[in-house]
């Protein structure tokens, strides 16, 4: 079964920098894309960052373009995407969760949490 494990939130001071990694193991059900969700507390979920896994595409909100990099590994049957974030905002604040789009749904991670304050 597709797993998706989540990893490196924490707290950051604003204008600063914080890589959050998620590792996909398990090859059912495949997967055709893959990124990160985030939700503030009171808000609603927001799409960050996603790569479709068939021809590479990348798609960045608009909130975090030029700040944000997004870069997929794959390792035998296990892909890991780092999330690179800078310049941070305390509106990047908020749950984080990896997500993958399949043909039965979307599946997700468990949610790492990233909090921007000094």
């Amino acid at each position: 079964q597709l797993h998706l494990v989540e990893s490196g939130g924490g707290l950051v001071q604003p204008g600063g920098s914080r890589i959050l990694s998620c590792t996909a193991s398990g090859s059912y059900p495949v997967y055709y894309a893959i990124g990160w969700i985030r939700q503030a507390p009171g808000k609603g979920p927001e799409g960050v960052a996603c790569i479709h896994l068939g021809n590479g595409a990348q798609y960045f909100a608009d909130s975090v373009k030029g700040r944000f990099t997004h870069t997929l590994y794959t390792n035998g049957a296990k892909k890991t995407i780092y999330l690179e974030m800078k310049s941070m905002e305390h509106e990047d604040s908020g749950t984080y969760y990896c997500a993958a789009d399949t043909n039965y749904g979307r599946r997700w991670g468990q949610g790492t949490l990233v909090t921007v304050s000094s």
